[in-house]
């Protein structure tokens, strides 16, 4: 197995289990695209390929092991502050909220879960869920792409990718506090939305 495909191969197993580095990873295979190392579109296929099988999983496990899953979850601060994040917001505009949850901390992990919980019918979430996908992976991938392309060493490439890739995603991070204020979503105590039951 050569380096391309070994990287391919671990690209793969990251994107499939969950709260692996994805996006690290991700961008370390844009870069070496971007080198000539391997396809970037057979780079976001594999990624993409990952992700969705990782999705599906979360949300069987959403489904089928309801708010217990989630309940372990809250307990850890990071997931506690994305799931008063997602909450409420997937409930009331499930699919664009599910798509851009994508870059957020723990994003995708959560909101597949929260989908599943909530009994989102998988005919509705399956699409959502390729959808945001596909365009996290495309984004991640060619921003480290782009970094190689401008930067020829790997580790400056993957810190100037990395760097862009924070300070979008907090841009995110605070647009969507901003929206909570704005919108004044009631809180519980957990710090999520008060629940109101998805229509099937």
């Amino acid at each position: 197995m050569d380096g391309s495909t070994a990287g391919l191969v671990l690209l793969f197993v990251v994107s499939l289990v969950p709260l692996l580095p994805t996006e690290v990873t991700l961008l370390g295979m844009g870069i070496a695209a971007a080198q000539g190392g391997t396809s970037l579109a057979l780079v976001i296929a594999v990624a993409s390929a990952g992700c969705l099988a990782s999705d599906q999983a979360l949300y069987a496990l959403g489904r089928f092991g309801g708010r217990a899953a989630l309940d372990r979850l809250s307990r850890r601060k990071k997931f506690a502050a994305g799931l008063g994040r997602l909450d409420g917001r997937l409930q009331r505009h499930p699919r664009p909220v599910l798509v851009i949850a994508r870059w957020l901390p723990s994003g995708g992990t959560i909101g597949a879960l929260l989908a599943g919980s909530l009994r989102w019918p998988m005919a509705e979430f399956f699409p959502a869920s390729a959808i945001g996908v596909t365009l996290w992976t495309s984004y991640v991938a060619f921003l480290g792409y782009a970094g190689g392309r401008m930067v020829t060493e790997p580790g400056i490439s993957l810190l100037l990718s990395l760097g862009v890739a924070l300070i979008l995603g907090s841009a995110i991070t605070y647009g969507m506090k901003r929206s909570a204020v704005t919108t004044g979503a009631p809180l519980r105590a957990g710090g999520s939305a008060t629940r109101t039951p998805l229509s099937s």
